[in-house]
């Protein structure tokens, strides 16, 4: 809004969004913790929703090209972030960016440290409840078992992914995560920020890269399938349990949540947050 109460429709420059992340930084840090956790549990199922969606389309799309249905998951996908940014809630992956405020001294390091811890756990809690909803929604049975199927694989692949691969996909997953949220800063409507978050977002998922709170939902429902589907889920997609020998809970844990979400403070706090902040804000110290 302007002076002589105009709305002000254009877009905010690179220098007033490093000035506005900066700003939001330090009121995600201060917020009282209750909150806090409150929101990051909430931005855990927000992304959850967008995986739900991304494995419901993707299901038993084996007649399209491979690069089609990449487009398609991803596409769906950023509903999670519209959500999260929309909406009002806490992710891990795009906090990273209080780093920002973090390096002008505007946030201390515990205080940095204390987000980081609180909504990760909180993103965890949200996402890994959602996953086991829908686990006991029997959804995975849909499709004559293809959705199962589609979570099996991919929690499959997920899992079974190497240590070093698996942090380089998570630097570049939230590198582009980042610059997502980094481009809703300039946003002056909700459709701004809508249209500023779906390339980003569909492109990392059509990439195959990592992202460490929605694998706390992609991996967990794969585990749940594979220990408890109905018996007849089996003979519906003519498969086994241990069809998928990767998806173990050791697995998820250690070969993909760790590196990844290594990777993702990375590509987020240090490719995104810190460049920014070099160019835009250190001046001004």
């Amino acid at each position: 809004m302007t002076t002589n109460g105009e709305i002000q429709l254009d877009a905010l420059l690179p220098p007033d969004m490093a000035a506005k992340a900066e700003a939001i930084g330090v009121r995600k840090a201060n917020m009282n913790w209750l909150s806090m956790f409150t929101l990051s549990v909430m931005a855990g199922a927000f992304i959850a929703i967008g995986a739900i969606f991304s494995t419901t389309v993707s299901a038993g799309a084996a007649d399209l090209p491979f690069g089609v249905t990449r487009l398609l998951a991803g596409l769906v996908f950023s509903l999670g972030l519209i959500l999260v940014i929309v909406g009002g809630a806490e992710l891990f992956t795009g906090n990273n960016l209080i780093v920002m405020a973090w390096a002008s001294g505007k946030v201390t390091t515990m205080q940095l440290l204390h987000n980081w811890v609180i909504v990760y756990v909180g993103n965890f809690v949200g996402s890994f409840a959602t996953a086991m909803l829908m686990f006991i929604s029997g959804q995975y049975l849909f499709g004559k078992g293809v959705v199962g199927l589609a979570a099996l694989i991919t929690a499959n692949t997920k899992s079974g992914l190497d240590f070093i691969p698996a942090i380089a996909l998570g630097v570049m997953c939230n590198a582009i995560v980042c610059l997502a949220v980094w481009l809703t800063f300039s946003a002056r409507t909700t459709t701004d920020r809508i249209l500023a978050i779906i390339p980003p977002i569909t492109a990392f998922v059509a990439a195959g890269f990592e992202h460490s709170i929605a694998n706390m939902y992609f991996i967990p429902i794969g585990l749940f399938i594979k220990a408890s589907a109905a018996q007849n889920f089996w003979g519906m997609i003519q498969k086994t349990p241990d069809d998928f020998p990767f998806l173990t809970w050791d697995r998820f844990f250690i070969n993909n949540l760790l590196p990844v979400t290594i990777g993702n403070i990375i590509g987020g706090a240090l490719l995104v947050g810190v460049v920014y902040w070099f160019v835009y804000l250190r001046k001004s110290m």
